[in-house]
């Protein structure tokens, strides 16, 4: 950690220590801090410290790094390491205690990642748990790749269709345009239909929450009305009775049937994910028909999917990517910086001192593990 000086014979309080490490993850290609985000933080007095070839993956080079301000070196001796996926247990041990952790880091999943973070004495901040609030719309990371997410989503359904998504008019006559359903219109649900629809295919979206409805009629897209309810708190959905569950999947399946790709996003947090697309929804889809499945990593909403791999189940292409935003490694971790620097700025003083109100909401909430007095 950076030790105190003096300048003029006036005690100057040490800057704050940020540290960027090398993502560790299979497939992780994303970077925590890009230069823009370093040269916000330095007008803020605060040191960022990156590890060498951190911003590979993004395709960002140490030398633009350094030319905003950075310099090379060990991150996880700093004061505030930044993060985009949890450190493992090997990472976790270089942390110094009291030092402050700054990450998607599995709150509600990964109980061993919070008490190995406990047991180091490190201050944690899960960017998952940003409560989803006005003022903390900067730093809404689950947003910011969501987006990520829900467009790319779209482009693999595009790949494995086996028709055109736009209707094309052409000297051998009139290709109809796809239809295209997307199940759960959070943001990445959102941004799928939107994506969707600029590749000319005709939207439908659906979702438990019917105050949905109208931000999917604004994209141009066609409302599911199924007659099921389950508005829950935080812009999430309510886990669904097992009356009200059995009611979907069969209402789901009567409508599946009419669409040429299906993209699913429905996530409770902390939970498994809900079933939309069951085994039967697959057989009754026409040969050819494509489901992307975004809820693999909690367990899938197609009955057929694998996580992490594409089959082909009765003529229907099932794809369940992960880490969909680490495929757009560049603009993601643009967008995550943003939301990490946001946060930063939030905790630090005018000095660039590290200095967190725990009185303020977002960071009381934000906050997994408090570092011992």
């Amino acid at each position: 950690m950076t030790a105190g000086t003096e300048r003029n014979g006036v005690a100057v309080l040490p800057s704050t220590t940020v540290g960027v490490p090398r993502e560790n993850a299979e497939g992780e290609r994303r970077v925590a801090l890009v230069p823009k985000a370093v040269e916000k933080l330095r007008s803020r007095g605060v040191e960022v410290v990156l590890e060498p070839g951190a911003g590979t993956g993004a395709l960002i080079p140490d030398e633009a790094y350094t030319a905003a301000g950075a310099r090379l070196g060990d991150p996880w001796v700093c004061d505030v390491v930044v993060t985009v996926g949890p450190p493992g247990p090997p990472e976790i041990g270089k942390l110094s205690r009291g030092a402050t952790l700054i990450g998607f880091l599995g709150p509600a999943t990964s109980p061993e990642t919070m008490t190995a973070l406990r047991e180091a004495g490190v201050q944690a901040f899960a960017m998952e748990s940003i409560p989803r609030i006005s003022r903390a719309q900067a730093m809404d990371a689950l947003s910011s790749q969501a987006n990520v997410a829900g467009y790319k989503a779209v482009l693999a359904a595009a790949e494995h269709s086996t028709r055109f998504f736009p209707m094309l008019t052409t000297a051998a006559g009139t290709v109809k345009p796809a239809t295209a359903l997307v199940l759960g219109v959070g943001v990445a649900g959102l941004q799928a239909l939107a994506t969707a629809k600029r590749l000319g295919a005709r939207t439908t979206g659906y979702d438990v929450r019917p105050e949905v409805a109208d931000q999917v009629r604004s994209l141009g897209a066609q409302w599911l009305d199924l007659g099921i309810e389950a508005v829950g708190e935080g812009g999430y959905a309510r886990e669904l009775t097992d009356e009200e569950r059995a009611m979907q999947q069969q209402r789901l399946e009567e409508a599946i049937t009419g669409f040429d790709v299906v993209v699913t996003t429905a996530n409770v947090p902390g939970r498994t994910a809900p079933t939309l697309v069951t085994a039967a929804a697959v057989e009754g889809m026409r040969p050819g028909s494509v489901v992307v499945d975004m809820a693999g990593e909690s367990g899938g909403n197609c009955a057929a999917s694998e996580a992490g791999r594409t089959v082909v189940r009765h003529d229907v292409t099932i794809v369940s990517p992960l880490n969909l935003p680490a495929t757009m490694p560049e603009h993601a971790s643009e967008l995550y910086a943003r939301n990490v620097s946001a946060l930063l700025e939030l905790m630090v003083d005018e000095h660039g001192t590290l200095a967190p109100d725990f009185s303020d909401e977002v960071l009381a909430a934000s906050c997994v593990t408090r570092a011992e007095a």
